[in-house]
């Protein structure tokens, strides 16, 4: 991806550089082997928005606008954190959505406070763990983010 490759090249510490690539080299390994997940991000209004389209799309993502297509529903808004998705997601869910009948709806944090390099290769593990349990642990789920279950 020549945004990522890009981005990870405007890094000057070249340790964090290398670190940041092999961290990325994992996830882009991983994925080839994977069917891309139908995902639809939602705000804390229930807007959808694609924000995180090119991250979440390397992560192993195909993207939807319509929650009623996704096999997941992952809210996320720039400067809300876990604690305020908690509070303002649930009475946003849908029964007849499929990622809430099978638990698969997420509260990501938008709690990243480091540079941009890092805050991307951030969002990308976030994202490929939520997506892809059992291939991708991190250790991420409780901190960054959490399953919301009904």
């Amino acid at each position: 991806m020549s945004f990522l490759n890009d981005l990870i090249n405007s890094e000057n510490n070249l340790d964090l550089r290398a670190e940041l690539e092999e961290r990325i080299a994992i996830v882009e390994h991983k994925i080839k082997f994977i069917d891309k997940v139908p995902v639809c991000f939602l705000d804390s209004l229930g807007h959808p928005h694609l924000k995180l389209g090119e991250l979440a799309e390397f992560a192993g993502a195909s993207l939807t606008t319509d929650p009623i297509e996704a096999a997941y529903v992952v809210f996320y808004e720039d400067g809300k954190s876990l604690e305020d998705l908690m509070r303002l997601a649930p009475v946003l869910f849908n029964e007849a959505w499929p990622a809430v009948a099978f638990n698969r709806v997420c509260l990501l944090a938008d709690d990243y406070r480091r540079n941009k390099v890092e805050e991307a290769v951030g969002l990308i593990e976030d994202l490929a763990e939520i997506l892809h349990p059992g291939h991708f642990i991190f250790g991420y789920e409780g901190d960054k983010w959490i399953r919301f279950t009904l």
